[in-house]
């Protein structure tokens, strides 16, 4: 069912920088925070980057599709969009909804452009950005998939040249500078020489010369693998995205997303691509299966808590925006239309809420809140039942994610104030319960609401004297 006009400006209002793009003259600019870490809008209100791929949206959808999803990622508490202008899936030779192609003769110097509003690849992707702005959403904007500027080896050389890059930035900075926009170069590809090189930051060259650098820039690499490999100290990478990928285990490339936070020079980093929802575990269904909403929700406290500033979410059937009689990737389990329903999908929110109800720009990841088990591999633990934990550098609050329901300890100096207000929060529904107020002296020992189980909590350890809301509520 879709949103009326009221229900959508509503949602508009509580999500991104609190926009409805149709009704303001120019879009909300996002810039880094002072402290190198975070997003922040530009009346210096903190962004959430809670991002969903979508990386076939502006190829496979038409109007009325795309407008039901944009319309449920708002209603669901997203703030950006991730979607790539040349796409993966045959972007160039193949067709949008509407029988267009983006490219004369597939050149990227030469933008397929004709008179009119409905005529032309562009004039799609200029509906689904202006769509996705009015619902108070940004669009992650991918100018193409890597395989346009990255080919294998004995293939023959790519779609671009640092030249031809450099035109084509320019063009789409020019035609969406006054847009909420995020632009992330890459697309799933390494940089493996200097030409490749070459040719991204012509690209970067030419956005900024577009939109006279009035969005943000950061580069979507491939798997176990961050921005920070390739473009760490170069100026025009704003933040670092990382994809550590379609595994459940922390230890296989999680752990990463803390390594980037300890870079220097400081930059903000999230996890562009962790695991999908209902996609093969590791690329390999016949030995691990599908992944659950439980497998989604791991990462996006792992990655929070470990430093990030935001968090994507996906899901194998929407990336694709697979329906039959479509060829499917990879075996996605449902159509795209049922898929946006998941439960993991209606849960990232739950992460968002809960972190901006406590100060958020003065956020650090810090595990030593949590006391180290005789036995580490059971606390903090190891693989899917790693325990992780953030906290408020003034030491108002502090948060440790419990992925099962094993008891742990934590360190109540990590609090300020001579009393200790603790409550259980719940990922899967955003519900939080007190658990009660405690002096401030020692280690206290906590045991989550399900023991044994394989479900998740969130341990909130607040300043009594703050008196801060509900976790998760404004």
């Amino acid at each position: 069912m879709h949103q009326s006009p009221i229900q959508i400006l509503l949602v508009a209002a509580t999500v991104g920088c609190g926009f409805a793009f149709a009704s303001v003259a120019a879009a909300p600019r996002l810039k880094v925070s002072d402290n190198q870490r975070f997003l922040v809008c530009d009346d210096g209100r903190p962004f959430f980057y809670l991002g969903d791929t979508a990386w076939e949206l502006f190829h496979r959808l038409n109007r009325k599709e795309a407008d039901r999803y944009l319309e449920n990622r708002a209603k669901k508490g997203f703030t950006v969009i991730q979607a790539v202008a040349l796409a993966e899936i045959d972007g160039l030779n193949s067709a949008n909804a509407y029988g267009h192609r983006p490219l004369i003769e597939n050149d990227p110097t030469k933008p397929d452009v004709k008179d009119g509003p409905a005529n032309d690849y562009w004039d799609q992707v200029d509906y689904i950005v202006a769509k996705a702005n009015s619902l108070g959403l940004f669009i992650g904007f991918l100018p193409t998939w890597g395989d346009k500027w990255n080919k294998k080896a004995g293939t023959g050389g790519g779609t671009f040249t640092p030249e031809s890059a450099a035109t084509y930035g320019e063009w789409l900075g020019r035609r969406y500078k006054d847009k909420a926009i995020i632009w992330i170069l890459g697309g799933d590809r390494p940089v493996q020489n200097e030409e490749q090189r070459e040719i991204l930051r012509a690209m970067a060259r030419g956005l900024s010369q577009g939109d006279a650098g009035t969005h943000l820039k950061t580069f979507h690499p491939p798997g176990a693998n961050g921005s920070s490999t390739w473009w760490h100290n170069d100026d025009w990478l704003d933040f670092n995205m990382r994809q550590n990928g379609h595994t459940a285990e922390f230890t296989a490339t999680y752990f990463k997303t803390r390594e980037d936070y300890d870079r220097t020079p400081i930059k903000p980093v999230l996890d562009g691509e962790p695991i999908y929802e209902d996609h093969p575990v590791s690329f390999d269904a016949k030995k691990f299966g599908h992944s659950t909403a439980a497998d989604v929700r791991r990462p996006l406290y792992w990655d929070l808590f470990s430093g990030a500033f935001g968090h994507t979410y996906g899901h194998h059937s929407v990336w694709q925006m697979w329906a039959p009689p479509r060829g499917p990737i990879n075996n996605p389990l449902m159509p795209w239309l049922e898929a946006i329903d998941q439960p993991g999908a209606g849960q990232m929110q739950h992460g968002k809420n809960l972190l901006l109800s406590r100060p958020f720009l003065t956020r650090i990841p810090d595990d030593s809140v949590i006391v180290t088990d005789r036995v580490p591999t059971s606390v903090p633990g190891a693989g899917r039942y790693r325990f992780v934990a953030t906290r408020d550098s003034n030491g108002s609050y502090a948060m440790v994610y419990a992925p099962i329901g094993r008891k742990f300890k934590v360190r109540l100096d990590k609090i300020t104030g001579p009393t200790v207000q603790a409550w259980w929060f719940n990922p899967r529904n955003g519900e939080a319960t007190v658990i009660g107020e405690f002096p401030n002296t020692g280690e206290r020992e906590f045991l989550p609401p399900n023991p044994g189980e394989e479900l998740d909590w969130v341990l909130v350890l607040d300043d009594a004297a703050k008196k801060f809301p509900a976790p998760g509520r404004p």
